[in-house]
Parts: C-alpha cells; structure tokens; sequence
C-alpha cells in the first residue's frame, strides 16, 4: 500500500496539469474536476493495490475521474442539465495543450498576483493546500479560503482551461513567466531554513522547465528557465552554516553545480538562436557571465554592463540601473557607478538596496561617514532577516573604521 500510495503521489505531482487541463476543458468547471480527480485518486489507492497499476496511470485517473464527475452530475439538479450538454465518451489522456491550459488559466489577468501563485502551485504542481500554506508561512484555512476565492473568480468570470493559440502567447506568457518567477523568487531569496520554503525555489525550476518544453519556440520560455537553473546551480554557496548571506564576491564556487551551469548555458544559446531575445534571456546572459566567470574579480564586467544596457532598453527600471551600476564599479572604477547610483535616487530613496549600494561605494571611495549613514539606513528599510543580518554586520565594520 507504502509504495502505490506513493507512486499516487508522484503521479499527482507531475501529472496534475495535464489532468485537471482535460477535464477542466470537458466539464467547463476547474472545481468539479479538482473534485472529480481526487475522487479518482482515492479509487486508485482502494483498486491498485489489488489489482494493480494500470498501464496508463494518468489516463485511468482521467477516465475515472470522468465517470465521478457523471456520477455527480446525475445526482444535482442543475448537474443533470449540464450533463445533457455533455459528450458521454470519456476524455482522451492529457497531453501538451492541457498542460498549457492550466498553467494559463491558472495565471489568468483576472486573479490577483498572490492568487495566481497559489492556484499554479496547486493545479501545476499539485502542491496540496497546506504544503502551500506552509511554504507561505499563512494558516492553512487562509489559504484554503484564497484558493477557493481564486477559482470562484474564474468561474464567474467565465474564464475557460483552454491552451491559448500561438498568435496570443505575446499577450498572455508574460504573465506566466512573471508568476513561475514569483513562485523560485519565493524560495530562493527567504533566508528560512524550512524545507517548504527551499521547496519552492526547486517548483518555480521544475514549472520552467516544464513550460519551455511545452513551448520549443517561445525563447523567453527556454530564457527564464536558463535563468532560474543559473541561480539554483549557486544556491549551495549563498547562506552559510548559520544562515547568513553569502555575497557573490565571497561564495565558495567549488560549491556551484558545474554540469549544472552547463546546462543551463547550452539552454540559454539555444534560446538566443531563435532571434528574439527578451528580458529573462538577458537577466539569463548576466546570470550566465557570473556563473562561468573563473572567479569574481575575473568575470567580464564590461559584457555584464553592456547586457544591463540592454535589458534597461526593454525593461526600463531603476532598479535595473542599481544593477548596472555594480557592473559600472569594476568595469569604470567606484565614481561613475557612484553617478550612477545617485542618478536613481529619487526613484529609489525607499528601497534598501539602493542604500545597500551607495554605502558599499562610498567606503570604496574612502568616505566612511557617508558610508555609514547610508548602510543605516539600509538596515533600517531592510524586512528580510538575513539582509537585515548582512547589513548588521555591514554597519559593524563601518562603525570599527
């Protein structure tokens, strides 16, 4: 029962899009199929260790899920009218297109942002609620009660799992990309040593994957996932044994994935060659110099700034500017990157990392009192423990100066 129990689980984890994507399609309704699966899924677990593991484990699961979801239907009032409307013949194993129309629905225009990720990591990666509730550090029943909120503003929204066609992926991928971004962004920068959290920063890779193998030719797709493999193949190397932040300068990079890095490298190209280079595929070039660099000192920051140049012309941020602006300092010397800095200030006088920045430069052009007033101020706008922590210590040695 231990290992059909299991295999139910794995089955659930990497099949869940493509299931709840064909009977979502089928019966118009993502609850009812959710509902109709997991119906299925308790079958499986009476039947299988009996009688064994189908074939086709996932198509059984649809098909049983299938005749669940008719059985309900014949048993409400308002069911019976929509089964009318039903084909009888059960519905084919997911594939492709209904794994993309749950990863899009799921990150629909129409939910907020904190909606979209928690409904992606339930429908997409079949994450139950409270792993998901844990990874976010939220009661359980809150985020039960954001899910259903979720799935009810789509429902009544009219909102259809369907996969999109080719000519709508420029309207809706960016969406996507943005929340399996939020989803890795979640693990990778909390300084929690809780498993959950770190297991988000592995979804939010395993989801981009999953989606640039779906879409061969969307390059942004290939980009985002270069990117976020990039930052995983280092994640080893950014806290150390008490938890504290390992600034890039200082990682041990024997503790890098190499055969890792490489991978993502060759994806990356891949991308590049398909002519239409976005925003994740250039965070993925910067990411990539720093990955392949032999050391920190020896990284090419000339190229690094020139790909900041770049991304700040299809993505004009300020904060794209900070960025650049670590780049100006070894590439220009600390004066331009401290101009730089500067130039953002009114943009970013309410960011931490701003101040972070100025004070970093401004001890390197020897101005300690300077320095110091601005890594306080750092401290104080920092919210992340372990930042909170790094510019502790930062304040520390500028008060030892």
């Amino acid at each position: 029962m231990g290992d059909v129990a299991e295999l139910v689980e794995r089955i659930w984890r990497t099949d869940a899009a493509g299931m709840l994507g064909v009977l979502s399609r089928r019966l118009g309704d993502f609850d009812r199929a959710e509902e109709a699966l997991s119906d299925a899924l308790a079958e499986a677990l009476a039947r299988w260790p009996g009688e064994g593991v189908p074939e086709r484990p996932a198509g059984w699961l649809v098909t049983t899920g299938w005749r669940k979801a008719l059985d309900r239907l014949r048993r409400d009032a308002v069911g019976r009218e929509k089964l009318a409307r039903l084909a009888i013949e059960p519905p084919p194993e997911p594939g492709v297109d209904d794994r993309l129309a749950t990863i899009f629905g799921c990150c629909h225009p129409a939910l907020t942002e904190s909606s979209r990720v928690a409904l992606t990591l339930s429908a997409a990666s079949g994450l139950s609620t409270a792993e998901i509730a844990a990874a976010f550090i939220v009661p359980v029943p809150t985020m039960a009660q954001r899910l259903t909120r979720a799935k009810r503003q789509l429902r009544e929204r009219g909102v259809r799992f369907e996969a999109p066609q080719p000519h709508e992926y420029p309207d809706r991928l960016p969406a996507v990309l943005s929340v399996i971004y939020l989803v890795f962004n979640e693990g990778y920068l909390s300084s929690s040593r809780s498993a959950q959290r770190r297991e988000l920063a592995r979804e939010g890779v395993e989801l981009a994957r999953q989606l640039a193998g779906l879409l061969p030719g969307e390059p942004e797709a290939a980009g985002l996932a270069a990117l976020l493999e990039l930052h995983q193949a280092r994640a080893a190397a950014r806290f150390d044994s008490w938890g504290r932040i390992v600034l890039l300068d200082q990682q041990d990079r024997r503790r890098w994935d190499r055969p890792a890095i490489e991978r993502a490298a060759l994806r990356l190209r891949a991308a590049v060659r398909l002519g239409r280079t976005g925003p994740y595929q250039l965070q993925a070039g910067i990411a990539a110099l720093h990955a392949l660099a032999p050391s920190y000192a020896d990284t090419d920051w000339t190229d690094v700034r020139a790909l900041y140049d770049r991304l700040y012309a299809v993505d004009p941020s300020p904060v794209v500017l900070l960025n650049r602006a670590v780049a100006t300092r070894f590439a220009l010397g600390p004066a331009p990157a401290l101009a730089e800095v500067e130039a953002v200030g009114d943009r970013l006088a309410g960011y931490h990392l701003w101040h972070a920045a100025r004070a970093d430069l401004l001890a390197a052009l020897d101005r300690p009192a300077e320095a110091l007033t601005a890594a306080e101020r750092a401290l104080e706008l920092a919210t992340n423990p372990a930042e909170r922590e790094l510019m502790s210590r930062r304040v520390g040695e500028l008060r030892r100066r």
